[in-house]
């Protein structure tokens, strides 16, 4: 059985891992501008609703997205706390290297 990231590290590598999948990259646009269910993230992707639940759960999993039950539906919608964290993790790497204009090849 597969737990939960913990650690931070754990959560950026749950991240990277759950963007890697062109169909959970498209879940997250979708849910860029709106909270929505389970059900018209099915519509919009046009997949099956098993099919979605597994890469829900990945998204879950690397604490992208966060859910919530209303009657029989359960909504869904971003974590942006944790795409900042994402986001910073990347930003320590850029003081490692500098920051060279591109040139033309010649």
């Amino acid at each position: 059985m597969k737990t939960t990231p913990k650690t931070a590290s754990d959560l950026v590598v749950a991240g990277f891992h759950a963007l890697a999948e062109p169909l959970r990259v498209k879940t997250i646009e979708l849910l860029r501008d709106q909270e929505l269910c389970v059900c018209d993230l099915c519509e919009h992707l046009g997949v099956a609703q098993s099919k979605l639940s597994f890469h829900l759960k990945t998204l879950k999993e690397a604490d992208l997205v966060r859910s919530r039950q209303e009657g029989r539906w359960i909504y869904y919608s971003l974590n942006l706390p944790q795409f900042a964290a994402l986001e910073q993790y990347l930003a320590e790497y850029r003081r490692f290297s500098p920051m060279v204009p591109t040139r033309p090849c010649e």
